[in-house]
This record gives C-alpha cells, sequence and structure tokens, in this order.
C-alpha cells in the first residue's frame, strides 16, 4: 500500500476493541443546508468518520445526509464512525441519556460509536444552552461533578446507545480524574492540537493510557497566526508537492493522532484525503516550530470560541 492510501485508511484501535478511523469529518457549519451538502460530499469522497454534537444545532441535517447514503445503499452502517457530544447545560446525571436521545433522533441513528463529553464544564441545567445572568456572565452548575457526569455516560454504553464514551477539550488532570475513578475508561480524547499546539505532554499521556488522541483545528481556521502560512509548512509543502492543508493533516496522522478536518468546499473536502507521508526530515522540521498559540479558549471557561452566541452570524469550528 502505498504512503497516500495508507495515510487516508488508517484505523485507529480503541481500548473496546472497535476502530476508529484515523481522518474523520468536522461538522460545525453554521447553516444547515451548507451542512447537508458538505457531510454529502465528505462521504462521497470516502469520510467514514463523523463529529457531531448537540452544541452546533444540525445533528438533523448530518442526520438526513447520512440516512440518504444508507437508503441508496452506497454505505453500509458498519462503514461508518459516528460521534456526537453532551453539552455543558447537560452534565447533571438525569439529563444524560434524554440528550443522547435527543441527538441520536435528530442523526436518525440507533447508537453512535463515541459520545465524548463536549466539555468538562457543567452548565446551568435547561434548555439554554448558553445560560447567562443579568450582567451577561455565563452561569456555571456547581452541583454536579464531572464524575457525576461520567458516570451517567457510562451507563449509556451499557444501555446501548453509545458504544464509547470519551472527553473533549479537556487537559491532563481531567484525563487523570477520570481514570482514576472510572468504570469505564476514555476511549478518546479529542482536544485543539496542531504545530502551534502540539500537546506533546498529553499525547505521550493519552498513549501511554491506551486512549486515542483525536485533534481539531489541524489547520488553525484561517486565523491569526496563520499556521498555513508559517514558512515551515510552506517549505515542506514545496519539497513534498502538496498543499499546506495537507502538509499539517499528514504531519497530524503520522505522529499518531486521529484528526478533524472540516470544509463546505467539495474540492477542499476531496483534498484533505489526498494526503501522503512525509519524509522524516519534514516531520522534524515541523516538530522544530517554536510558534505557540491555542485559537479556542474553550478549556478555560467552557465557552466555544468556534460557535457563535444567539443572534451572531460568525462560526468556524468546534
Amino acid at each position: 500500500m502505498n504512503g497516500q492510501n495508507e495515510l487516508r485508511a488508517r484505523k485507529i484501535p480503541m481500548n473496546n476493541g472497535i476502530a476508529i478511523p484515523a481522518l474523520g469529518f468536522g461538522t460545525l457549519i453554521p447553516d444547515l443546508g451548507d451542512t447537508l451538502r458538505a457531510t454529502g460530499a465528505a462521504l462521497d469522497a470516502g469520510f467514514r468518520q463523523f463529529d457531531c454534537s448537540e452544541r452546533y444545532r444540525n445533528e438533523e441535517a448530518v442526520g438526513e445526509a447520512i440516512h440518504g447514503a444508507l437508503q441508496a445503499g452506497n454505505i453500509r452502517r458498519d462503514d461508518l464512525f459516528v460521534a456526537t457530544k453532551l453539552w455543558n447545560n447537560n452534565h447533571r446525571p438525569e439529563r444524560v441519556k434524554p440528550a443522547i436521545e435527543a441527538s441520536l433522533k435528530k442523526l436518525r441513528l440507533d447508537y453512535v460509536d463515541l459520545y465524548l463529553m463536549h466539555t468538562p464544564f457543567a452548565f446551568r441545567p435547561g434548555d439554554d444552552q448558553d445560560p447567562r445572568d443579568d450582567s451577561g456572565r455565563t452561569i456555571y452548575d456547581d452541583g454536579v461533578t464531572l464524575l457525576d457526569t461520567w458516570g451517567a455516560m457510562e451507563r449509556l454504553v451499557d444501555e446501548g446507545h453509545c458504544r464509547a464514551i470519551g472527553l473533549s477539550d479537556v487537559g491532563l488532570e481531567h484525563v487523570a480524574e477520570i481514570n482514576r475513578s472510572r468504570r469505564i475508561r476514555p476511549a478518546v480524547v479529542q482536544v485543539e492540537a496542531h504545530p502551534y499546539l502540539p500537546q506533546w505532554e498529553l499525547l505521550e499521556a493519552c498513549g501511554e493510557a491506551g486512549i486515542v488522541f483525536l485533534a481539531f483545528a489541524v489547520l488553525g481556521h484561517a486565523f491569526e497566526p496563520k499556521l498555513l502560512e508559517d514558512d515551515v509548512i510552506k517549505e515542506v509543502a514545496a519539497e513534498v508537492g502538496k498543499t499546506t492543508a495537507q502538509v499539517c493533516i499528514a504531519w497530524a496522522l503520522q505522529r499518531g493522532t486521529a484528526v478533524l478536518t472540516t470544509s463546505t468546499n467539495p474540492a477542499h473536502i476531496r483534498e484533505s484525503l489526498d494526503v501522503s507521508s512525509l519524509p522524516e526530515s519534514a516531520m522534524e522540521a515541523i516538530k522544530g516550530i517554536t510558534t505557540r498559540y491555542r485559537f479556542n479558549k474553550v478549556v478555560e471557561t467552557g465557552l466555544p470560541g468556534f460557535i457563535p452566541r444567539e443572534g451572531s452570524n460568525s462560526a468556524s469550528a468546534k
């Protein structure tokens, strides 16, 4: 198998014996029509891992695209790896099961392959995903712990609503806390990671614990500082005859992480799968980049930096 096909087809075993396709499609796309078209284009291009969330407010569109492909006989459910996430206003244990049931109904699926706690922060329980006080400050919930929520998620595995559970937007301390006390180990940890935020320590800890490290924002989302315009990335791209985006995706896959990428452009979606192995010299050059920057501050507050508040017209991803 050549380097291109190997990277595109790579799967990473999770600690429950199920493998996750290493290259996945993220579905945070603000417009429902764009979501439907992009998810369909990703399915046609060959993506088989799809990352969703109740917070994205577009699970229905993702579900419609997947249902259409299944009904057409283009794919089988067993070919797909679908993940969704529990949002912060549903951390109370009694709210966890209804939350996944609502997601499954929107996705038109009997189960998801992975259910993630979107962040370790609990917001005031209720229907408002972004509860604020009169001063505009987020209202957190101090009546529930990380372990309370995790225990409720474990029961979802027992009942067949999901095949695996994991964490998102966390640090080493959260992973360690769950690993010390869990009955079911986290299968996946999803965090921002790219050459400007390589997260080597967390990657090593996940490897030692048998947890799949799933990276988002691997292309930097065109924010400043612009990762895809980095001189080292550009030099590597010119050397190997690939785009800077393809180089960043290949770098992430080769260092052992799973990867999420998002686009509404069918050509860019296909391009994301057209990745080839990088020479070791290129891997070392990218590892040597010294710029350090986090594009999404969600790990500090639970507030998603790439998702707009109600009434805002802008969004990027995650």
